[in-house]
């Protein structure tokens, strides 16, 4: 309306992408059973996530990037470029299974999202802070959002804080010719969350945690993660960046056969994680980790390790250890 395009109303989202658990939040997101508990509302569409192991066919990953992002312009065409107003996606899924896209998605996204006048949104409450080794994941990737949706790490959960961030063009255009931005909440600026979020940014940005995660601790887990199942019987992909991952479950590696079963397998592979000692989750067919951000090599050694034994034990389940 500010802008001077009212029917820009639609929203696009990404099928198994997570924006949060509101009805709102759960509608741009793309996880279907909460779809089923909440409802959708009306002005919002969704398109495929870019998970090449699982959908990539016999393309490359470059060419199943480009693909994915080229389903964006196609669905901006098909609602009209006139009444899209922006697509939201995470840098890399989080809840959907730490899922990362070919480098060849992220440059495409962006240059349809300018060429139709859509608004990028970036979902950075689980990337943001640091977690990728960058301040924030659209920066490891290399695009340019128009808004941050941010949280988790700006407190590093020690209470509960969340915000939007809006690019200079948006901010200029509400100050300028839209008034009063009429998003007030009950606890907004509360000056305990505050003061919280203050000292843990200084925290990381003092003690250098962001660039140990950049130069040290990132690189080193993405490392012994592949050098551990590289070539184990039951892992077909390791994903990841700094301090966040994903081991993807896979019948036949050569071909990214997935098991019938996979999210069984996964399940009980986070059963006997927690018997070992270690916390991790199972998305789907993925076994997915977000270690601490002052996380020690010993402790990623750990992590890792127990991780490798859980992995082991559901090998020899299945008769493949």
């Amino acid at each position: 309306q500010v802008g001077g395009q009212p029917r820009k109303k639609s929203m696009i989202g990404r099928w198994n992408g997570y924006d949060g658990s509101t009805r709102a939040a759960t509608a741009l997101g793309g996880m279907k059973f909460m779809h089923e508990m909440g409802g959708l509302i009306p002005d919002v569409a969704h398109i495929d996530e870019p998970y090449w192991f699982a959908a990539g066919g016999e393309l490359t990953p470059a060419e199943f990037g480009r693909r994915c992002a080229l389903q964006l312009e196609e669905k901006i065409l098909e609602l009209g470029a006139e009444n899209v107003a922006g697509f939201i996606a995470e840098p890399f899924q989080g809840a959907g299974g730490m899922i990362f896209p070919p480098e060849s998605y992220w440059p495409e996204i962006q240059r349809i999202c300018r060429q139709y006048d859509v608004l990028l949104c970036a979902d950075e409450v689980i990337g943001g802070f640091g977690r990728t080794g960058e301040w924030f994941a659209h920066q490891h990737f290399g695009f340019e959002p128009d808004t941050l949706s941010i949280a988790k790490g700006l407190t590093s959960g020690y209470v509960p804080m969340g915000g939007l961030v809006l690019s200079k063009r948006i901010a200029e255009a509400l100050v300028e010719r839209g008034g009063v931005f009429a998003h007030g909440l009950t606890y907004s600026g509360h000056p305990v969350a505050a003061a919280v979020a203050i000292a843990n940014l200084k925290a990381l940005r003092d003690e250098g945690i962001v660039r140990r995660v950049k130069d040290d601790t990132g690189p080193y887990l993405q490392r012994i993660l592949r050098e551990v199942f590289a070539d184990h019987p039951l892992i077909g992909e390791v994903q990841g960046t700094g301090l966040v991952a994903a081991l993807q479950f896979a019948e036949d590696k050569s071909t990214r056969k997935r098991f019938a079963n996979e999210n069984d397998l996964a399940w009980q592979c986070r059963t006997f994680g927690f018997e070992e000692g270690v916390i991790i989750r199972s998305t789907l067919g993925r076994m997915i980790m977000a270690p601490a951000l002052v996380a020690s090599r010993g402790e990623l050694d750990e992590l890792v390790e127990k991780t490798r034994i859980a992995v082991d034990r559901v090998a020899r389940s299945v008769g493949r250890g």
